[in-house]
């Protein structure tokens, strides 16, 4: 007796044909309008799928020497890079707002910038001294502290160039010996935005051999090659020094796939948290990091992103206060459990007032 093939319907077709026998049973219209439910305030947050609120936000700052000094960051409008006692009273602020954390990015001075980054691990150097004065004064609040090499590195960028090329290894060391000296100046959060393979486990295995092993790790696992950086460039003053480009340990913005190999791999190494960057043309990755390891994951709406929005705004074109909070909002549905935005105290602000 002949074998009779029979061919199964695949599961994406099986699903795909049971959402549509669902949704086709739920009612017709009229009896079912779908606009009852949008038709007055208390009912349109009564039914929100996505909440936003001041406890999903992290703010980025830029510190800089002197002492009551404030700089404006020319490419994106409302930022200031500040002294860090100015850097202190800022953080106070966005404390008794709510934000959960703040995030330290430094201007180093010229002159402290080598080819080897030394002064990303000087126990006195900028950023040191900054969560020193945070820890010193304002409690409740969490400190994140970016590893990375680009703001002490004369060449600009995120770890040791040799030969033309960025080194992983030598790099990786590098990076240890800064994430030692955050986690000893009181930083709460190391996040490595670098890029190197294999730098989560060697931070993971260092910061637990010097005690510090509460210290958390929030990953840039999937940090894309993009245009979008300029403007934190110029904040952090790399943008003159990069020589070349970043596409040969950044990410390939083509790429999806690959990020989830990237973020699989950081949390087998000890990553605690995960984030995709840039966000706004990234949300797909964030949704498929989300559903396929279900950890915290974030995403930085990066200096380009905020910078078109504000700037748009400050021209009339947009609404500042509206299309901030709808882009947070699109970072939370698409599966983000915290965004990293420069908006963040104007949008703790405008949640507070709701």
């Amino acid at each position: 007796m002949p074998i009779i093939a029979v061919a199964f319907p695949s599961s994406e077709r099986v699903y795909k044909r049971a959402m549509s026998n669902r949704f086709s049973t739920l009612g017709r219209y009229p009896n079912t309008r779908l606009r009852r439910n949008r038709r007055e305030d208390w009912s349109r947050r009564l039914v929100a799928e996505t909440k936003l609120s001041v406890d999903d936000l992290i703010w980025p700052v830029f510190v800089q020497e002197g002492h009551n000094t404030r700089t404006a960051v020319e490419s994106m409008p409302g930022v200031d890079r500040l002294s860090i006692d100015l850097f202190v009273e800022a953080v106070k602020r966005a404390r008794d707002l709510g934000i959960p954390a703040i995030a330290i990015f430094p201007e180093t001075d010229p002159k402290a910038k080598t080819p080897d980054a030394r002064e990303a691990y000087n126990p006195d150097n900028l950023v040191c001294r900054a969560i020193h004065a945070v820890k010193k004064t304002v409690d409740g609040i969490g400190v994140v502290c970016d590893v990375a090499l680009d703001p002490f590195n004369s060449d600009g960028h995120d770890g040791i160039v040799r030969d033309g090329y960025v080194q992983n290894d030598e790099s990786v060391e590098a990076l240890v010996k800064q994430a030692i000296v955050q986690a000893a100046a009181g930083c709460d959060v190391q996040a490595p935005s670098d890029m190197m393979d294999g730098r989560i486990g060697a931070i993971r295995q260092a910061l637990d051999a010097k005690g510090f092993e509460h210290t958390q790790i929030m990953s840039y696992a999937a940090k894309y090659a993009s245009a979008f950086y300029n403007p934190f460039r110029d904040a952090i003053g790399s943008s003159g020094a990069l020589k070349g480009d970043k596409k040969t340990y950044q990410m390939d913005p083509a790429n999806s796939d690959e990020a989830l190999r990237e973020v699989g791999f950081d949390i087998e190494e000890g990553a605690d948290m995960v984030m995709v960057k840039p966000g706004l043309l990234y949300l797909d990755v964030v949704r498929r990091v989300k559903d396929t390891f279900g950890v915290p994951t974030y995403a930085y709406q990066v200096s380009g992103e905020y910078s078109m929005l504000r700037g748009a705004a400050d021209r009339g074109w947009l609404d500042w206060s509206k299309v901030l909070l709808e882009t947070l909002g699109g970072f939370k549905r698409a599966g983000c459990d915290g965004i990293l935005t420069y908006g963040a105290v104007d949008a703790a602000k405008l949640l507070k007032s709701k």
